[in-house]
């Protein structure tokens, strides 16, 4: 394999973790390495009231809705593990081009098996939803993702952020 091939494979892998490290998996590593040590129930009920806040969801729809949402989540986690898995299979030592190709098939494969998913997901939510809402919905769990993922941080740093503008 030539230099330029393997600086390919390089930039390439480290594309894809960083996309894997987004919003799918926010949920799979918070509810495994959770700040301030809740449960994943615990976490789940946090979760459950902020979108219900943050999307004004009535008590009615949030009994409607939450079930799938969680059983969605789930099934998300399950396919992430398997591009988690496929991606731990890249990192030994002499690994061909080959594998690299059945890795990264693999991990689009289940990228796109994910979008399926949730697009089955929409189609149930908006039977239990308004497309407002859904739309509500999305925005509150990026946002609290993102909360997760701050509160992650600040908490490995020691419990302190760091000064204005020291990013």
């Amino acid at each position: 394999m030539n230099t330029h091939t393997k600086s390919n494979v390089n930039i390439l892998r480290n594309w894809m973790v960083s996309l894997l490290l987004m919003l799918p998996l926010a949920y799979a590593t918070a509810t495994n390495h959770i700040p301030q040590q809740l449960t994943k129930e615990q976490f789940k009920a946090r979760q459950r009231a902020f979108i219900t806040e943050y999307a004004q969801l009535t008590e009615t729809e949030a009994e409607a809705f939450f079930p799938l949402y969680f059983e969605l989540q789930e099934r998300k986690r399950e396919l992430n593990n398997e591009v988690w898995n496929l991606l731990k299979e890249g990192r030994a030592k002499g690994v061909s081009e080959k594998k690299y190709e059945e890795i990264l098939e693999g991990v689009y494969d289940t990228r796109l098996a994910i979008d399926r998913l949730e697009k089955s997901y929409f189609e149930k939510f908006k039977k239990v939803l308004s497309f407002q809402k859904i739309y509500q919905v999305q925005q509150a769990e990026m946002r609290f993702h993102r909360e997760v993922l701050k509160n992650f941080g600040e908490e490995k740093r020691g419990g302190h952020r760091p000064a204005h503008g020291n990013k």
